[in-house]
Formats: structure tokens, C-alpha cells, sequence
């Protein structure tokens, strides 16, 4: 929302957890989420049917909101877990970034990038763990990690 940009944010896999930024985000001016997902933490090896087709409404989503020129921004969030963890397919996001409106600022998180993304992308950024809390058996914190 920074200088006055409209910003809308698709939270992949982050079902209806009671993660911090749910209650944050909407009151900032200019910021719109849409969150799909059943639950905050999948087993990759025991994918629902219906968290694939939450996957699957979050990237139409991104796409509508990336499409209507009600945007500059759009954040895709956990987009890259998502096709690691195979609810998404990779073609379906990379069809997405070709079919980016030149005005439109496009930003994909999460781990797992495929060579296609990083490759298309204009700046990419990898975040790595130095020492976390978890480390020591400390669990997520509320305020902190969500």
C-alpha cells in the first residue's frame, strides 16, 4: 500500500488458521487477501482432494484480481509450496506470469521454486535459516511465526 498502491494477496494452503496477517492486512488502506486452503500444514504425500481444488480456485483468483486493472500489486503467498506439493501444476503458474499485464507488480513466495519461475522472474530472493527458535524446541508463536 506503500505510495498508494492497490495490492491484493492470495494465501495458498492457509485454510482459515488464525494466522496474524488475516487480522492485519484488511485494515491497512488499499489491501485485499483471499485465503484458500483447509488446513495450515499439508502432508505432501496425502493431498486432499478438495485442498487441490482450493489450489486451484487461488490461482483463478490471482489471476481475475491480476487481470481487472483494480490491482498493481498481487501476491501470490505459499505459491510455490503449491506446485511443489503438486496441488497446482507448474505450466498453470508460468501461464500466469506470461500473461502478466506489464502495470501489474507480481510477487510469488515460498519455498521450492522451480528453475521456470526463478528464470522468469526480474528479482528473486532466497530467505535462509540461520538459527530459529524451533531449532530448540521452542513451537511457533503467536504474533511471531503467524
Amino acid at each position: 500500500t506503500g505510495h498508494g498502491l492497490k495490492v491484493f494477496i492470495v494465501f495458498f494452503m492457509k485454510g482459515k488458521y488464525p494466522y496474524g496477517e488475516f487480522s492485519s492486512l484488511p485494515k491497512l488502506p488499499n489491501v485485499e487477501v483471499a485465503s484458500f486452503g483447509l488446513r495450515c500444514l499439508i502432508d505432501p504425500n496425502k493431498v486432499n482432494p478438495e485442498e487441490i481444488a482450493q489450489a486451484k480456485l487461488a490461482l483463478k483468483t490471482a489471476r481475475e484480481a491480476m487481470l481487472s486493472g483494480k490491482y498493481d500489486m498481487v501476491i501470490l503467498d505459499e505459491v510455490n509450496v503449491a506446485v511443489y506439493f503438486k496441488l497446482i501444476q507448474l505450466d498453470d503458474v508460468l501461464q500466469l506470469i506470461e500473461e502478466k499485464p506489464p502495470e501489474v507488480e507480481m510477487i510469488l513466495t515460498g519455498r521450492y521454486a522451480e528453475d521456470a519461475v526463478i528464470e522468469c522472474a526480474d528479482l528473486v530472493t532466497e530467505m535462509v535459516k540461520i538459527k530459529h527458535p524451533y531449532d530448540r524446541g521452542i513451537k511457533a508463536r503467536k504474533g511471531i511465526e503467524y
